[in-house]
């Protein structure tokens, strides 16, 4: 009776055994949707422990901790998923955002510039980019940067164009 309440006890908490990284990592990803980004970062780590070498994991963690604005913590998680991927223009982007956040404008220009040769598609990026380039007095080319990510699709590029480089 008691290995039975105590299998029922970790289903619940879903510790139970056999469990693989995947399926902590699909959780994961499921509570940052739904914005428990607390335990979403305990799944990637839990995913993380079991498969060292997911970049995906490190790079998913590292939103989850950029969304608690804990930059450093994401930053560091991004670094790695770069470590394990380096052609991965996400996660350069992503790492860009997080040094923005902390006014490290010439950091988040130079990870965009790297996630934009990567992929000379990625609106997000130039958008980044140019809010940086602008903060830093490089009018021209922030707002360059601005258009191309509205060209890509950028939502929010336009309004910030009409707030900033007129």
């Amino acid at each position: 009776m008691k290995s039975i309440l105590i299998a029922i006890a970790l289903l619940v908490n879903g510790l139970a055994y056999g469990q693989t990284a995947e399926e902590y990592f699909n959780r994961g990803f499921d509570k940052v949707e739904l914005g428990d980004y607390r335990g979403a970062i305990a799944d990637f780590t839990k995913a993380i422990k079991l498969n060292p070498n997911d970049a995906l994991a490190y790079l998913n963690r590292g939103t989850a901790k950029l969304l608690l604005k804990d930059h450093r913590g994401a930053i560091a998680d991004y670094s790695k998923a770069i470590e394990l991927k380096p052609n991965h223009a996400g996660a350069y982007k992503e790492r860009g955002l997080a040094k923005s956040r902390l006014e490290d404008y010439r950091g988040a220009i130079v990870d965009c510039s790297k996630a934009i040769e990567l992929n000379n598609n990625f609106a997000d990026a130039y958008y980044t980019r140019g809010l940086s380039r602008f903060i830093l007095g490089q009018i021209d080319k922030g707002c360059m940067d601005l258009s191309k990510a509205g060209e890509l699709g950028s939502s929010n590029a336009y309004d910030m164009i009409k707030q900033l480089c007129n």
